[in-house]
């Protein structure tokens, strides 16, 4: 099948190269003609693994080719994915809909015999409506069906979501439609991968839903972790005892420093905003939100509570900057709040990341950069593990420690024991783990 992609950021770049590694013919368009030049050079913008290798073999097989030309790239396609940012609106926290709107609108343009239109962008409630409406208003007459196909990627993980999906949601009733989505989700279906058929709005709000549950999973064990430090008791402990429990589970039970990245703070937000528009508020959602935005910053008084309150001279080592793993996403990280609220207590913060730092440096100021873990720890007073790399599960604590002036090991995502550092000569912090995790 012919598929036009119209946005060529993380979600249009996966999804279309994974589409055309079923062996569909795909188009990625973007306005950026920089992006696109890079993309047909065989640079890919952003950090995800095998993505880079994916891209290279699709596009040197024919199947995927990069287009600034949308016109030129729907004309001939069966299906054409809005794949575009739908970032929060400065001012009230909505979904801003300018460039799902913008591209319905050169789409229905373009179109040319029966074509289904799939929005991709995480959209509120109501936006396929919208889309069908545009496309109505500029081409009548036009041969089309609107679809909703959310998409559910882990940055870091993302092939593997796209090709071995726990589910795929399609929503829209248009019978033609429906068979162009099962045709494009075919070669899934050898993996036993559930496609679930319902109607444009219910697969709209499943996306917000699944979104807003998983980040309360992560902000309410993130506040039994705080009780646990009270009380004397191991968050991991607890974490493993409750999702043991089938209903419950164990996945996103990992305390730490509270949620980031480029769905789960807009999602929640954009929720919040729709449930006010229809009179339906999600308290606990709002809870979420505003529990998670508090926490970030607070992991900066761990870091001075545990240097005796006093910064002001002293130099912070930060490893990992990005929200999670096997990415170079700053957006809405943790990193960025404490780093601000350190340097707002007088310390200095020197940042290491194994592949963020390029983008960090247009989040932070006034932070040193620097080469390895080991370059990062030079003089510095405490040691504060944010983002839970690979690399930084056996770090050489005799090396780290020659290079601080002080050995103090602030463990924000809890990936070692604090009998093991202890050992090392360092002092250890750690996030729910209280007395009897330090014994």
């Amino acid at each position: 099948m012919h598929v036009a992609m119209i946005g060529s950021g993380y979600v249009g770049l996966v999804s279309g190269a994974c589409f055309a590694d079923f062996g569909h013919q795909v188009i990625c368009v973007d306005k950026d003609k920089a992006k696109i030049d890079a993309l047909n050079a065989g640079e890919v913008p952003i950090y995800e693994p095998g993505l880079t290798d994916l891209v290279a073999a699709n596009a040197k097989a024919g199947r995927l080719t990069f287009t600034t030309d949308l016109k030129s790239a729907v004309k001939d396609a069966d299906a054409v994915f809005i794949a575009v940012g739908t970032p929060s609106r400065r001012g009230d926290g909505h979904a801003d809909l300018t460039y799902v709107f913008d591209a319905a609108r050169e789409i229905a343009a373009a179109i040319d015999g029966f074509t289904v239109v799939v929005t991709k962008s995480t959209v509120p409630v109501g936006t396929g409506d919208e889309v069908e409406r545009i496309i109505h208003e500029t081409r009548a007459g036009a041969d089309y069906a609107v679809m909703s196909n959310p998409e559910f990627l882990r940055e870091g993980a993302a092939i593997q979501d796209f090709k071995r999906p726990d589910r795929i949601v399609v929503g829209g009733d248009h019978a033609r439609g429906r068979e162009v989505m099962s045709e494009l989700y075919r070669p899934l279906y050898l993996n036993r991968s559930p496609i679930m058929f319902t109607d444009r709005r219910t697969a709209e709000l499943i996306k917000y839903a699944a979104n807003a549950f998983l980040a309360t999973k992560i902000t309410f064990i993130n506040e039994i972790a705080d009780l646990a430090e009270k009380v004397g008791a191991d968050v991991q402990e607890i974490a493993r005892g409750i999702g043991l429990d089938n209903r419950i589970g164990s996945k996103f039970l990992h305390a730490g420093p509270g949620y980031g990245g480029s769905c789960f703070p807009k999602d929640t937000l954009a929720l919040i905003k729709t449930g006010q528009d229809y009179a339906a508020p999600l308290r606990i959602v709002e809870a979420v939100a505003a529990v998670n935005d508090t926490r970030k910053r607070a992991m900066a008084r761990k870091v001075s509570t545990a240097l005796g309150g006093d910064m002001r001279g002293k130099t912070i080592a930060v490893l990992g900057l990005t929200f999670k793993p096997n990415t170079d996403d700053m957006r809405d990280a943790p990193s960025i709040p404490l780093i601000t609220a350190l340097q707002d207590m007088g310390a200095s913060v020197r940042a290491y990341d194994p592949v963020g730092m390029e983008q960090a440096k247009g989040y932070i100021s006034n932070v040193t950069f620097c080469d390895d873990a080991y370059a990062c720890a030079k003089g510095a007073s405490a040691l504060v593990i944010v983002t839970e790399w690979e690399q930084f599960r056996a770090l050489d604590f005799a090396r780290l420690k020659a290079a601080m002036v002080n050995p103090l090991l602030v463990d924000l995502r809890n990936i070692y024991r604090a009998d093991e550092v202890a050992r090392h000569g360092f002092a250890y912090e750690s996030v729910g783990r209280g007395h009897s995790a330090k014994s």
